[in-house]
């Protein structure tokens, strides 16, 4: 299949909601995938919000064995600080199985968020 839907792989990365504190994402498994972007989406902010997003990866799903993704691994457009009602996308080349999203809070209230892991480069086709 020729189409972007049979080719890729979605999971949900991040709840949509209204958060107020940072928070670790679901571990996604890139097992027979060559390739993870996430797609965050950004809402209201109130409070003078201050939130940001880290990406972690492991060998497990064990939240405390997760640690950064090495800077060098990540292509990314979204700014340190999330702006309201945006939208952005990061690239990870992650070394171990699994990777997760981190959203971060330097201060403020809340924002609005959600974000989606996007699997590529599947190493069967179609995908499920």
């Amino acid at each position: 299949m020729r189409d972007l839907s049979n080719n890729i792989g979605v999971r949900q990365a991040q709840v949509p909601a209204v958060k107020s504190a940072a928070g670790d994402g679901t571990a996604i498994d890139t097992l027979g995938f060559g390739s993870v972007a996430f797609a965050i989406n950004t809402g209201a902010i109130a409070g003078d919000g201050d939130f940001g997003v880290a990406v972690q990866e492991s060998d497990t799903t064990t939240g405390g064995d997760f640690g950064a993704v090495h800077a060098d691994n990540i292509n990314s457009d979204v700014p340190a600080t999330l702006e309201a009602s945006s939208a952005y996308k990061i690239g990870v080349t992650p070394t171990k199985r699994y990777v997760r999203l981190q959203l971060t809070k330097a201060g403020g209230t809340s924002i609005a968020f959600g974000a989606l892991a996007v699997l590529g480069n599947a190493h069967e086709k179609p995908v499920a």
